[in-house]
């Protein structure tokens, strides 16, 4: 018996197949087959269904000998969804018996699930734990005072002032931020330059065009010294005061801490003298203002304790001394400088001084007061019209992206916009004061260094990833800082103490409520002849030469840190610290 291969169909009408093609014997010779519509999706049922009833006689005398071929009907569909909902799996387990032992009372007893669904209940459990940490999060914010749009996060037990409250002190005034924020007042006339002194050196422009991936290696600057002077103890404010050109009296960053105020987080406070019809704006030795803060307005409070190099106090030190070495090294040091009327007031002769500008400027603030302060610049350049632009410079450091969630190194070439806002959000004190003795000192361009460690445990080495350019009253606007209101904060503070009796009073920010307290404290106070009950050691803010001490020994041990570390990594720490500047 062959295999019967079929027929062939020939077309001598042309190419291609027969428009009637042949169909073997086997299935039927010439005769057609009915054509069964289907679909992909459909499921696989009976070629031929011979035990199909027609519904009486009438539908039976119907019905062709090719039904049996015909699944256009419902009645195949609706017995095959009967027949698929009527199949089931039968689970021969028995039931968990419950347990019959002890008092039915005493547990709140559940049926044990199967094994098979163990790791379902345990990501169960952990959503329910994940969802009862975001509810904690979210009452304990809740419970915070809010100001300003930023949360005081730190514990009410733990904050405590820049300053001992002594018993003997008295309580004047109590302000709250809210009234700070409803002031406003525009100072009529441009303010006048009475006198300039030191010396600046002209900006590099070669950093405007450091990036991330050409950093440079930030220098330290110990043979230059940098003066925190405050305003009783410059002998140029006695003499204006002297000569009466003024009323008030105070130094730029004074006045920015004043201005800011609303957006200030942590405790700090200043000193303001009375004395005859003038009133004298002062800071302690030791006091917050010579230190910048760092992350005062994140969501995240820092560690407390000082031996980390990532705690508060540790972290201020590092970015106060980062902020000045970056401003003397982006500028030419090859001798080239502008001098001013005067030389800087508070070098003496032979000490080499850090590259710095003093403005005494004045401003009027009605008809019997006017007020006097003295501002800094720290460069100089040269427009393309040939004139003379005044710079100030200060630095942003990152010292852990993970605490951050930027990483500067990655963000700054493609989202620079994203890095910023990211410093307002933790930084929005800081920035503001920066900005505000920009535009107290008058200058046209404000430089904004980006200064990261080399790693993040090591707190000595670091580096310039790039520097950005603002003009104040547009960096002002850009952060929403209003100069009608930081003015109005300063009249009133004025205004305030102008009524005061001639004597000496405390400025101090409350550290868990957003309201400033005004003490009026003994003429002795703050002196070395005053005797009050000092904070312990670890609370106390040093003055800036203490620091400058204490810094010493921080860098030789963290150099030699960074050096251990370094070698571990191929040596690399120890190329870094022979390129740094002794």
């Amino acid at each position: 018996m062959g295999f019967d291969v079929g027929v062939v169909p020939s077309n001598p009408d042309g190419w291609g197949p027969p428009d009637v093609p042949a169909i073997p014997q086997s299935l039927g010779g010439g005769a057609s087959i009915p054509f069964a519509p289907f679909s992909r999706s459909d499921k696989l049922g009976r070629i031929a269904d011979w035990t199909r009833n027609p519904a009486g006689p009438a539908a039976f005398a119907a019905a062709s000998r090719d039904s049996v071929f015909d699944f256009t009907s419902a009645d195949d569909s609706l017995i095959a969804g009967a027949e698929d909902s009527s199949f089931r799996l039968v689970d021969a387990k028995p039931p968990p018996r419950p347990q019959r032992f002890g008092p039915k009372w005493r547990f709140n007893q559940r049926q044990q699930l199967p094994q098979r669904q163990d790791e379902e209940v345990e990501a169960r459990r952990r959503l329910a734990e994940k969802e009862r940490a975001r509810r904690d999060r979210h009452f304990q914010n809740n419970r915070s005072h809010h100001h300003s749009n930023f949360r005081f996060n730190q514990p009410l037990n733990s904050a405590k002032p820049s300053v001992d409250i002594q018993p003997d002190w008295t309580m004047r005034e109590q302000i709250p931020f809210a009234n700070f924020t409803k002031l406003s007042f525009s100072v009529a006339d441009q303010p006048e330059d009475l006198l300039l002194c030191g010396a600046v050196e002209f900006y590099d422009r070669a950093y405007d065009r450091v990036n991330p991936k050409a950093a440079r290696r930030l220098e330290r600057f110990k043979s230059r010294n940098f003066f925190k002077v405050t305003t009783t103890d410059d002998p140029v404010i006695r003499r204006l005061a002297e000569e009466d050109k003024a009323t008030v009296f105070a130094t730029d960053a004074i006045l920015a801490a004043l201005m800011c105020t609303p957006r200030s987080i942590q405790s700090w406070d200043m000193v303001v003298q009375r004395v005859g019809n003038k009133l004298f704006l002062d800071k302690r030795d030791g006091s917050q203002l010579d230190l910048l803060t760092v992350n005062e307005t994140a969501q995240e409070q820092l560690p407390e304790n000082k031996d980390d190099i990532n705690s508060a106090h540790s972290l201020a030190v590092e970015a106060t001394y980062i902020n000045q070495n970056f401003s003397q090294q982006v500028l030419h040091r090859n001798g080239e400088k502008v001098t001013f009327d005067e030389p800087n007031p508070f070098a003496s002769e032979g000490e080499e001084a850090a590259s710095v500008g003093y403005r005494y400027r004045r401003w009027k603030l009605n008809d019997e007061i006017s007020l006097v302060a003295r501002c800094e610049v720290h460069a100089v350049n040269v427009d393309p019209s040939g004139g003379r632009q005044f710079i100030t410079l200060n630095a942003l450091n990152e010292f852990d992206p993970k605490i951050t969630g930027v990483d500067w190194r990655q963000k700054l070439e493609t989202q620079r916009g994203a890095v910023l806002a990211t410093e307002l959000k933790n930084n929005a004190n800081k920035l503001a004061r920066w900005t505000a003795q920009a535009l107290l000192a008058g200058a046209d361009m404000m430089k904004l260094g980006y200064v990261s460690r080399v790693n993040p445990r090591d707190h000595y080495n670091h580096s310039v990833l790039t520097v950005m350019g603002y003009k104040p009253r547009d960096f002002a606007a850009q952060i929403n800082l209003n100069t009608a209101n930081m003015w109005g904060i300063v009249k009133s503070i004025v205004d305030i103490c102008m009524k005061f009796e001639e004597g000496k009073y405390v400025f101090v920010k409350d550290p868990a409520k957003p309201q400033v307290r005004i003490y009026e404290v003994p003429s002795d106070a703050f002196e070395n002849d005053y005797v009050e009950e000092p904070l312990p050691e670890e609370e106390q803010v040093r003055p800036l030469g203490e620091v400058d001490a204490t810094a010493e020994e921080m860098d030789a041990v963290a150099e030699a840190e960074a050096n251990n570390a370094s070698s571990a990594n191929g040596g690399e720490g120890e190329k870094s610290a022979d390129a740094t500047v002794a």
